[in-house]
């Protein structure tokens, strides 16, 4: 697949790590599990959204483009990432923050809010839950240009057919890395919420006819609202390459977003302590903590047989960890 052909900016320099856990697989019984390190991409804190601003930063650049715009919840790793990529370019970046749970923004909270202040973020927007973002979006958009400015809206999550070549790439990178290795992936998991990471991983692993299947863990909806977000990415996706996409190639887990995004749940707090007591290796409770209680339930299901080599993909989100530590009070 020519990622070539499209615009790009390079906020990371080298490869994120592939790393085998031994503590991890021992204390879980099952598979080989190998960690994707993409908490560990460039800009503020890291997170997968980097590799998907790489190229929403460069369209917005060849458009002309003097400001970003975007959106998110309230300790949105997105937003602290869309906010970094601004910085690095020298531009402006006017935030849209959606209280999911009515009552928790709180612009003196440590985490992601507090980074929203240190990198001078031009403008906060703060909108009821289930708000109508676009709109929102363009409304400030609509301020802007009136000022004599030229936007650029970037999607929650960075998540459409521009964000998600980052993790076409990201495919790609995993499949270098394990040719060096020497190592045979059966299955790459990753947390399912806005839809980028799971739908460019899909589009990667299917465009390149490895055979590897993509199970995305559900973070914030049920099946059949998130299944057609993921397809609907993904076949947009693999047209830009003039590629028919097959949907049945998507899978999404539900079961692990308990009563609701970003609130917690046990099966969650026990995941983020056992990568953390095992490996050193830091979740957040929103993104990544859920999904990996999700692979370890699958885990002790049987989805995975001893010997079977299993990627977990770190997107990132630690600096948020700080904001939720009451979760993991003992």
């Amino acid at each position: 697949m020519n990622l070539s052909q499209f615009p790009r900016r390079r906020y990371t320099e080298g490869q994120t790590p592939l790393e085998f856990l031994p503590r991890l697989t021992a204390a879980l019984g099952g598979p080989n599990i190998w960690i994707k390190r993409d908490d560990m991409l460039g800009l503020a804190g890291g997170g997968n959204k980097t590799r998907k601003l790489e190229f929403l930063v460069a369209d917005a650049l060849d458009k002309g483009a003097d400001t970003l715009i975007t959106c998110g919840a309230v300790q949105s790793n997105h937003c602290r990432l869309t906010l970094a990529a601004a910085c690095k370019e020298g531009l402006p970046c006017h935030l849209v923050i959606e209280e999911r749970v009515p009552g928790s923004y709180n612009p003196q909270a440590s985490g992601n809010n507090f980074l929203f202040q240190l990198m001078g973020v031009a403008g906060i927007s703060v909108v009821p839950g289930g708000s109508n973002l676009m709109a929102a979006m363009e409304k400030v958009a609509a301020e802007i240009r009136a000022q004599g400015g030229k936007p650029y809206i970037i999607p929650g999550g960075g998540s459409n057919e521009v964000g998600t070549l980052g993790y076409v790439a990201c495919a790609e990178e995993i499949m270098a890395q394990a040719f060096d290795k020497g190592l045979d992936i059966d299955c790459v998991v990753c947390t399912s919420g806005s839809g980028g990471t799971h739908a460019g991983l899909a589009v990667g692993f299917w465009g390149n006819n490895t055979g590897i299947s993509v199970l995305g863990i559900n973070i914030s909806r049920p099946n059949e609202t998130q299944r057609p977000i993921i397809c609907k990415d993904a076949v947009a996706t693999a047209a830009r390459f003039g590629l028919a996409f097959p949907e049945v190639v998507v899978e999404c887990v539900e079961g692990y977003v308990g009563p609701g995004y970003s609130l917690p749940t046990p099966e969650m707090v026990k995941a983020v302590k056992l990568m953390a007591r095992t490996e050193a290796i830091l979740l957040d409770p929103v993104y990544t903590g859920k999904a990996f209680s999700g692979l370890v339930g699958l885990i002790r299901q049987g989805r995975f047989k001893p010997g079977q080599n299993v990627v977990f993909v770190h997107t990132g989100g630690s600096p948020a960890l700080y904001h939720y530590k009451d979760y993991f009070a003992e």
